[in-house]
């Protein structure tokens, strides 16, 4: 299984990262873009299966992202990992299809609960 991290953030890439080994997860293939637009090239070259995605990035945000893949035809697991998370935040990423919001700062277990149910060995 592949994961895409997304995030104009190296350090916060491998805290996110870091995260996953800890939370059970270190077996999976690892992708990371740094915005939206270099993470849609990935995608069209190698689709993952799940994204891990920043909301707020220069170039093309999180939730861009999300509406470009829902117009390409893409249905991958996509989920926020954000330091906001505001009720009308939580409504845009459910409305365009994001199945999880992650808060910033995060724990393995949180990572381990929240993604358990999308990743699969």
């Amino acid at each position: 299984m592949k994961i895409l991290i997304v995030d104009d953030s190296n350090a916060m890439r491998m805290i996110v990262r870091r995260t996953l080994r800890e939370a059970g997860f270190g077996h999976l293939e690892v992708q990371q873009a740094s915005d939206g637009n270099e993470a849609l090239e990935l995608i069209r070259k190698n689709p993952p299966d799940l994204i891990l995605s920043d909301w707020n990035m220069p170039n093309k945000s999180g939730l861009e992202l999300l509406y470009a893949l829902n117009e390409e035809g893409y249905k991958i697991t996509f989920g926020f990992i954000t330091t906001e998370g505001t009720a009308e935040m939580r409504a845009k990423a459910a409305q365009a299809g994001a199945k999880f919001i992650i808060n910033k700062p995060f724990t393995a277990e949180t990572f381990a609960q929240t993604l358990g149910a999308f990743i699969k060995d």
